[in-house]
């Protein structure tokens, strides 16, 4: 049952992502990083995990961020501003663990994201997306070992639940679960989502809101 503080709770979240919401820069190296006077939240996850859908639904929009069933397209990392004046932002990070990058874009990935997350003092909080249908991945396991680094917290968020059998989707839970406990930097609890059907999205808005606290 849900009290009086978890309705305020949900109604802020809807409140705060039914308002403002504008993309504000893409940067392909760190010296195209806007200030960083205000909390970020990052999403990361695996080329065509769903993550710019998610992007979508979660802000109720229709192409904030741009869909598309080609491997690798978002090689930059995208910020919007949320809120006017700005409250917070969310950043899009690249994709990763396509199989046909060539080396060199897969290591300047590489870099780019290590350095955003080691020395990015704005970021609140890191979003790592795994496809509920295959569960992690070693290149998963290699994110989440960069932000146990960085000391950065991140959640786990499960997308494409309404994708699998509901016994699936349990135990894929349950193992995500094991293994975030491994991990210091990770959020014990576990995020479920589907884009397509809306499943998860007020929780995952109202874990937003949480990371950036009350800026």
């Amino acid at each position: 049952m849900s009290g009086p503080e978890d309705e305020e709770r949900a109604a802020e979240a809807r409140r705060v992502f039914s308002g403002p919401i504008r993309f504000l820069l893409s940067a392909p190296e760190l010296k195209f990083l806007p200030s960083g006077d205000a909390p970020e939240v990052a999403f990361a996850g695996r080329s065509n995990v769903g993550k710019s859908s998610l992007l979508n639904a979660l802000t109720n929009r229709t192409s904030l961020a741009r869909t598309s069933n080609t491997p690798g397209r978002t090689q930059e990392l995208n910020f919007f501003e949320v809120g006017e004046p700005t409250r917070f932002r969310l950043v899009d990070m690249p994709g990763y663990g396509f199989a046909e990058a060539p080396r060199d874009l897969v290591n300047r990935w590489r870099r780019l994201v290590n350095d955003y997350l080691r020395g990015r003092q704005a970021l609140q909080r890191a979003l790592v997306l795994i496809d509920s249908r295959h569960g992690l991945k070693d290149v998963d396991r290699e994110v989440m070992g960069m932000l146990n680094d960085a000391a950065v917290n991140y959640h786990l968020v499960l997308t494409k639940t309404d994708k699998v059998k509901a016994s699936e989707l349990d135990a894929v839970l349950e193992r995500t679960r094991a293994e975030a406990a491994r991990n210091s930097a990770a959020h014990p609890r576990i995020l479920h989502t589907s884009s397509a059907k809306g499943g998860g999205i007020e929780e995952l808005r109202e874990a937003v809101l949480d990371a950036v606290g009350k800026n």
